[in-house]
C-alpha cells in the first residue's frame, strides 16, 4: 500500500503538536469570515459609534505625543533622559496605544497613517478629516500640557535637522523613514495573524530603530502634526514644511510598494484600519 493512500497518513506524517500549529494558522482572509467583516462594516459605519473612534484617536495622538515631546523637554531639564530613551519611549508608548485603541479606532494616531489606509483602501476618504482633525487637537493638547509644564522648554521638543544637516537632508530623512512606516503599518495590516500584539510590535519596534539611526539627522518625527503641535506653541514654523512634505511623500511611496507587493487591499487591513468597536449602547 502506498503510504500516502493510509488514511493514518496525516498522523503518522505530522506529529500532533505540529497538527494543531497548522490547523491554528489557517491563510490569513480566512481568519475572517463574510458574517464576521459583515458585522465589522457595521460597527464601523454605526454613527453612534463615530464619537468613540474619534475621542480614541484623539485620546491616543495626546499619550503618545506628550511622551515624544515631553522626552525632549525632560532630558533638556534634567539631563537624565537620554536619546535612546527617547526613542525608546515613543515606540513604547505606540505599542501600548496601538494594543488598547486598535480595537476601537485602528489606532492611527498620525495623519500619514490615516492617509496612507486611505490611498490603500483600507479606510474611506469621507471618514479621513475627522480622523485628522481629533489627531491635530490631541497634537495640540499635548504640546499645551509640555508647555505648561516645563515652559520653554518645548523648543526642545520641537523638529529639527541637527546642526550641520541641510533642508533638503532632512526632507530626505523624512521621506525615507516615513516610507518604511507606512509600509510596516500597512504590511503587517495586511495579514490577520499580525494584527494586534505582532503588529504593535513591529510599528513600535520600527520606530525605536528609526529613531536609533536616524534621529540624530531629522528627529525621525514621521508624522507631521507631531512637529506642527510645538511649532504652533512656540509660533516658529521655519521648518514645518519639512515634516509635512517629507511625511506625506513618503506615504506615498509606502503605499505604492504595498499596492506592488501585495496587490488588492484585504478585509484584515480593512479591519486593522476600521477598528472592530463593539456595540455596547444596548440597542
Amino acid at each position: 500500500m502506498v503510504l500516502s493512500q493510509n488514511p493514518n497518513f496525516w498522523e503518522l506524517a505530522v506529529p500532533p503538536l505540529q497538527q494543531r500549529r497548522m490547523s491554528d494558522n489557517p491563510p490569513a482572509d480566512t481568519l475572517l469570515s463574510p458574517e464576521t467583516a459583515a458585522e465589522l462594516a457595521r460597527r464601523f459605519q454605526d454613527p453612534r459609534l463615530e464619537w468613540r473612534r474619534l475621542f480614541a484617536e484623539f485620546w491616543g495622538t495626546f499619550l503618545t505625543l506628550v511622551v515624544t515631546i515631553g522626552a525632549r523637554a525632560v532630558a533638556a531639564k534634567t539631563g537624565q533622559v537620554s536619546p535612546g530613551m527617547d526613542y525608546a519611549s515613543r515606540g513604547i508608548m505606540t505599542m501600548a496605544a496601538i494594543l488598547f485603541l486598535g480595537a476601537i479606532s485602528g489606532a492611527h494616531l498620525n495623519p500619514a497613517v490615516t492617509i496612507g489606509f486611505a490611498l490603500r483602501r483600507n479606510f474611506p476618504w469621507a471618514r479621513v478629516p475627522g480622523y485628522l482633525v481629533a489627531q491635530l487637537l490631541g497634537a495640540l493638547l499635548s504640546a499645551w500640557v509640555i508647555t505648561a509644564l516645563f515652559g520653554g522648554l518645548i523648543n526642545a521638543g520641537a523638529s529639527m535637522p541637527a546642526p550641520g544637516i541641510s533642508s533638503w537632508q532632512a526632507l530626505g530623512m523624512e521621506v525615507l523613514l516615513t516610507a518604511g512606516l507606512i509600509q510596516t503599518i500597512l504590511g503587517t495590516a495586511s495579514d490577520a495573524r499580525n494584527m494586534g500584539t505582532n503588529n504593535a510590535i513591529a510599528v513600535g519596534g520600527y520606530i525605536i530603530l528609526a529613531g536609533f539611526w536616524a534621529g540624530p539627522v531629522s528627529g525621525a518625527s514621521m508624522n507631521p502634526f507631531r512637529s506642527l503641535a510645538p511649532d504652533v506653541l512656540r509660533w516658529n514654523f521655519s521648518v514645518t514644511w519639512i515634516y509635512f512634505a517629507g511625511p506625506l511623500l513618503g506615504t506615498v511611496i509606502g503605499v505604492a510598494t504595498e499596492w506592488l507587493l501585495k496587490g488588492a487591499p484585504t478585509r484584515a487591513g480593512n479591519r486593522a484600519a476600521q477598528g472592530g468597536t463593539e456595540d455596547n449602547s444596548g440597542a
